[in-house]
Formats: structure tokens, sequence, C-alpha cells
């Protein structure tokens, strides 16, 4: 779709928004309940030429959970398919349909499509002001409201502006370099600020093209690389393990500069599997909804394995002990983001988001380090910690040596009550197709890399592991078992 086609689809839904909201302004939220397709970025700056924030919905989320997002986040124009338009019906709210003659424009969901090149022009034919709105809102007004993955309760909201947006696709440009010629090829999800963000606004934003698959298939992935020849994506650990693991035949990669890996640390040795099968740099980073994707990304120039890279420019990482003091190099503590990247906070929520926003820092909840150049090294979060016998024991540890295995896909490691010890370590592991090992000899593999104390009580060796819908795998049902 070339840029003319593109700002004539936003215009048009912006059109049909503005009827059906009934208001003008920034209290206007817009729902978009739809799997990966272009229609969701269309509505996205369709919902912004007006000034108003999206609200983008998990489609795997059960009708109840749907309705929880819908109503606490003040809804007030759900876009979707039929479901959508049932639920919007029950709660009493406009509705737009993706079939409607606004998105005539925009291929049709379920295929894969482009956005390209030139949304934002480098002849400067379609700009920002343009397609996003003839008055730029205001920095402090709401973009985004994104839900956390409720893995501790009901999900919150994350209040992203319009500020945190622009500071955070500036922070992704002078850290990776994109232009006019960047290429994404966007797997993740649409509801989620990575899939949003690196996959979708950072490319369009220098002039680039985005083409979007609906959902990841590892049978087919390769195939759509060599045939749209993208500079790079975006994905997570599991889904680099799925294609290193299954991937049988040689593969076309040449066009790909870098691939960028979030949402959870990925093992030294998986990263180097990865590289040198298909001879691609897999760029780690870090970073949260709250922080509106990113924080950190290792320089393409000097990756180091093992850490999540150095603080992007305009944000400030660092590493803090529970009394609020900065720490030193190596000295771990938890990790804190400072920057114009970082959320206004929970949506309604005063008390969660006091809890992780004060002393001009965003509480991460995880723990980490900083080496002497800056690299950020992750230990663990500090929820996952396991106490066994007054030791203490972070998990990833254990899971990045069971990564040394080369038959293992798939490690989390989780803490399991002890009479006698109070808590002990307890790991499941998937292992590529046709394999033979057994539990004796991970055990022993481990053995020989870990401490006595730190090797699993038990090792369970399954078919796959527990996932929510981004591919981070879900410890809270591996603890349930």
């Amino acid at each position: 779709m070339n840029n003319f086609a593109f700002a004539s689809a936003v215009a048009a839904t912006a059109s049909q928004l503005a009827q059906r909201s009934g208001t003008d302004g920034p209290a206007v939220v817009v729902g978009v309940l739809l799997r990966n397709g272009p229609e969701i970025i269309t509505s996205m700056f369709a919902a912004w030429s007006l000034g108003y924030a999206l609200n983008p919905i998990n489609p795997a989320l059960t009708d109840d959970d749907v309705r929880f997002q819908l109503r606490d986040s003040a809804t007030s124009v759900l876009i979707g398919d039929e479901r959508a338009k049932a639920i919007a019906n029950e709660e009493g709210i406009a509705f737009l349909s993706v079939a409607d003659s606004c998105f005539s424009r925009t291929p049709g969901p379920g295929h894969d499509a482009d956005l390209a090149s030139g949304v934002v022009s480098p002849s400067g034919s379609v700009n920002v002001s343009q397609v996003v709105s003839a008055t730029v809102p205001a920095q402090n007004d709401t973009a985004f409201v994104v839900y956390t993955s409720g893995t501790t309760g009901k999900p919150k909201g994350c209040v992203l502006t319009y500020g945190n947006v622009a500071a955070m696709v500036a922070s992704i440009h002078a850290g990776v370099g994109f232009d006019e010629r960047s290429r994404s090829l966007l797997v993740l999800p649409l509801f989620h600020c990575n899939g949003l963000l690196i996959g979708t606004l950072a490319p369009l934003a220098s002039g680039g093209s985005v083409h979007i698959i609906p959902k990841f298939e590892a049978s087919n992935f390769w195939n759509v690389v060599e045939a749209e020849r993208p500079t790079y994506f975006s994905a997570v650990p599991t889904i680099y393990s799925i294609l290193e693991s299954t991937t049988r035949r040689h593969v076309d990669t040449r066009s790909l500069e870098f691939v960028v890996c979030g949402a959870a640390p990925m093992a030294p040795d998986a990263i180097t599997r990865f590289e040198e099968k298909f001879e691609v740099p897999v760029i780690e980073g870090y970073g949260l909804s709250e922080c509106t994707v990113c924080a950190t990304l290792n320089p393409i120039d000097d990756r180091r394995p093992g850490t999540v890279g150095t603080a992007l420019p305009g944000l400030e990482v660092a590493a803090m002990d529970s009394d609020g003091v900065l720490l030193g190099p190596f000295e771990v503590g938890e990790v804190v983001v400072s920057g114009k990247t970082v959320m206004r906070g929970y949506l309604g929520l005063q008390e969660a988001t006091a809890e992780v926003l004060h002393d001009g820092w965003l509480h991460t909840g995880d723990v980490g380090y900083l080496d002497e150049d800056g690299y950020l090294v992750l230990v663990d979060r500090i929820k996952d910690l396991i106490i066994r016998g007054g030791e203490n024991i972070y998990p990833k540890e254990i899971e990045d040596a069971l990564f040394g295995h080369p038959q293992v896909t798939e490690a989390a490691v989780v803490g399991r009550p002890d009479e006698k010890y109070g808590e002990v370590p307890v790991a499941h592991v998937a292992l590529r197709e046709g394999a033979g090992v057994s539990v004796e000899e991970l055990q022993e593999s481990l053995e020989a890399h870990l401490a006595r104390f730190k090797v699993p009580s038990e090792i369970y060796i399954v078919e796959s592991l527990p996932k929510n819908s981004v591919g981070k795998i879900i410890k809270g049902d591996l603890r349930e078992k």
C-alpha cells in the first residue's frame, strides 16, 4: 500500500471515529480488538489524528477479560469484527466494523500486508503531521493505554503519552540508525509495545516500511523473509529457539542486517547457535511497557552476549539497593530507569503507580547490575528469587546453564516448597525434536557448571512450556504444578 492510499484510509477512518465518538479531545479512548493486520495501524493513526488514545486489546483474551479492559479504560469506540460488535453492543459502546468502507484501501485481516515506505516519506509528500494530526497533540495527552499481562492480579493499564511515544521513537532511531531503507517484518502482536513501537512506528517514522504477518508460523517464516526482504525483525527468545531448532534447509538471510530480541533474556548459548546457523547478529534489548518498550539495546558494532546492552540515548539505567542508593559497577540491585519514555502511571491506580514511580525512577522489579562500560546484565525478577536454606538462587543462572546443553530449546526454573530447606529449585525443560537426552544427563551437565545447592532437585522434560500471547514463558502455571 503506498503512502497516499494509507493516508486516505487513515483520514476516512478518522472521520468515522469522530462521528461515532460524539466528542472531541483526549478524553476519547478507541479500542481495537483484532489479530495482527494493517487495520490496527490504520486505527492507531486515525485515533491520533483526532488526539484520541488507542487501547489495543489482545484478541486471545476471554470476553470477560475484554470487557474488563474496555470498562477500565472507559473506551468510547471499539473497532473490530463480529465478536467485537457483540461485545460493544453489550457494553453500550459505539462500534466501527473493520469491514467498513473506510478500511477499503487496507488489505483484509488474515492476509500478509505491507505498509509501504513513505508513511513518513523522504520526499515529504506525506509526513507525520499530515498523517497523524493537523495540530500536534499535547505531549502529556494519552496516546496509548497498554495493559500489562496481569501475571499478578488484574492487568494494569499503562498510560503512555504522545511525549513518551515521540521520545521512544527518537531514542530507538538514535540507538539503531533506521532510515528509508529500513524494512520491518512484523512478527509480534500489535497489542504489545514491542510490535507497535519497534516493529511499526520506528521504521515508519524513518521513511521505511513494514510487512505484517498475521501470526508467527515457523514452517513458512523463512519463505516470507526470502520473499519480502526485510532488514530486521523483532521477536522473543521462544521464536528464535523454534527457528533455530526446526529449520532444516539453507536460508537466504542476506537482507537481514540484524534481528532484535526482547521480552525476556536470551541465553548466550542460544544466541550463539542462532547466529552461527543463520549468520545474522542478534541484538538483545531490555524494557517494559512502563517505559514505552525499550530501555537498553546492545550496540550493533559492540554487542556483548549475556548482557542486554547499554541505555538508549536519552535514558538512564541504573541498579539500586533497597535503601534507594545507586550502586556501582558489578553491584547487584533492582534495575531502575529514568527518562522521557517512562509512563505517566497506571490508569486509575495511584497506589500501584506510587510503588513503581518514585524518587525520579521507574522501579522495574528486575534484578541486575551494570558492568564497567554500562552494559546491563539481568540476574532475574525479584519475585522469582528462590531462597533455599538461606541461600539465594536466581533461576536465570540455572536456565542459562540448561541452555548450554545443545539439545535444550526451552527451560524454566521455579521454586517449590520444601519442608527441610523452605524452597528448592525445580526445572522444566523442552528438547529438540528427536533428542534422546535423559534427566540424569541434564543433571550431570548442571552439576559440572553450578554450585551443588543450585542444582534443581527435580527436572521435568516436557513437550513445550506454557507461554502467554507474547511468547513469554508463564512461570505461574509451572509453580501451580
